[in-house]
């Protein structure tokens, strides 16, 4: 847990060149503390351990102590924009008598070695708030720019959960999704699907819309006269046989699905294409 850990800062550093330049050399280091880095601006690249990532705006890299790093600057002209942070942490533990006391140092904070941070200005501003914290070299300047490292972590850890239950709920929608396809030729509804994701109907139908811009169900039924479309056109089918492969029992129903979707009834839909063909 990031927090139950304590930082020592041991230097921070801002770069930021208005005016483009060119820099051929490249920098490789390990050093035997943590590293913090975010791009506000640049080009270029950076290795860590085994693994190349581009260097471009919004990107934060991670460098755990005893890490190989190259840095691998763009020859093309191109401003710079950085922060950086360099640090080490342990971990405090509160004994029987309640009293916190460092119970390791931490090697590995076990972040991303890079990842890309799509609504960045929290995180540049944290970071910019940190740098003119220890620039400024104010009163107690070491613990308060310690404290925002720290809120720093904490959201990068936070803004991480959030990014993972993104994606595990991008995966559940492409599930979905492929699961309509199979089984487009009969009819599936809300509650099925919600069982299936392991959600609430609720739940499923605000993430579903906010993943596709639709319902889940008008989704599918797009999906049936996309394929209804095809029936039609190319294999010829009538309007009721192209019902029916679909999973709609009444005929009219699925008339009004159509014009509703297309704009056109079925008929129409095919007499235009027909003609035009």
């Amino acid at each position: 847990m990031v927090t139950d850990i304590v930082c020592q800062i041991h230097y921070c550093k801002r770069r930021k060149l208005k005016d483009p330049v060119i820099v051929s050399s490249g920098i490789t280091r390990t050093l035997q503390h943590h590293e913090m880095i975010f791009i506000c601006d640049g080009s270029g690249h950076i290795v860590i351990g085994r693994t190349r990532y581009p260097i471009e705006k919004g990107m934060l890299f991670y460098i755990p102590p005893g890490v190989r790093q190259t840095i691998e600057p763009c020859v093309h002209n191109h401003p710079e924009h950085y922060m950086t942070v360099h640090f080490s942490s342990a971990r405090m533990v509160r004994d029987s008598e309640g009293t916190w006391k460092y119970q390791e140092s931490i090697q590995n904070l076990h972040q991303p070695l890079a990842q890309k941070i799509t609504a960045c200005t929290p995180l540049e501003e944290l970071f910019g708030k940190l740098l003119d914290t220890w620039d400024g070299k104010g009163q107690s300047y070491e613990f308060v720019a310690s404290t925002l490292l720290r809120q720093l972590l904490i959201w990068i850890t936070q803004n991480n959960i959030k990014q993972s239950k993104k994606h595990a709920m991008s995966v559940k929608v492409d599930r979905i999704i492929e699961y309509m396809r199979q089984n487009i030729n009969r009819k599936i509804t809300l509650e099925e699907l919600s069982g299936m994701a392991k959600l609430s109907t609720f739940y499923l139908s605000r993430e579903f819309k906010e993943a596709t811009g639709y319902p889940v169900i008008m989704y599918f039924n797009k999906m049936k006269i996309e394929k209804a479309k095809e029936l039609l056109i190319e294999d010829n089918k009538k309007v009721k046989e192209a019902a029916y492969e679909l999973g709609y029992t009444n005929e009219f129903y699925f008339s009004r699905i159509f014009k509703r979707i297309e704009g056109v009834s079925p008929k129409e839909f095919y007499s235009k294409n027909v003609y035009e063909f």
